[in-house]
């Protein structure tokens, strides 16, 4: 007979696994792409995701595509004559053995005319291109709360 809290611990555990979701192509690995829950009537949104490379050598995000928008960009946050705006970059280096994280007020995924705002809880394809390690698509998780980090932090308390 199993014990109610190993029974517990069990399906939690299980239910916290179901919310993370990371896709791994080459050397690259994308970690939780999510995307904050808009109003119904928002023509935009953003998508955030770490990337990982274990990899020798740097690679570039290329470019993003998705069916949810009309358009998507990378974009960043910078701090410009005591302002904060968004710009948009043509790409993101990867550098090898590190990470770029895509986060509120950072790198993002701007995407543009958005003619059906995704609900919490749902999901929305986004393809990645890599210039080394190729397109990869994943599954953007959308959720009214940014994901709480390793750090116990929501990604917008991490220091760049």
């Amino acid at each position: 007979m199993l014990n109610k809290s190993l029974l517990m611990a069990a399906l939690l555990g299980t239910s916290l696994l179901a919310g993370a979701h990371d896709y791994t192509v080459g050397e690259l690995q994308i970690e939780h792409p999510w995307s904050r829950a808009m109003p119904p009537v928002a023509p935009t949104a953003a998508a955030y995701f770490v990337v990982h490379n274990q990899g020798q050598e740097a690679d570039r995000l290329l470019g993003v595509q998705t069916p949810h928008a009309g358009k998507a960009e990378l974009h960043e946050h910078v701090h410009a004559d005591g302002v904060m705006k968004m710009q948009q970059v043509q790409d993101v280096v990867v550098p090898a053995g590190g990470e770029v994280r895509f986060e509120p007020m950072g790198y993002h995924v701007m995407l543009f005319n958005v003619p059906q705002q995704a609900k919490d809880g749902e999901r929305f394809p986004l393809t990645l291109t890599f210039e080394k390690a190729g397109a990869i698509e994943v599954e953007v998780a959308v959720q009214s709360e940014a994901p709480v980090t390793d750090a116990g932090h929501g990604p917008e308390h991490h220091e760049r």
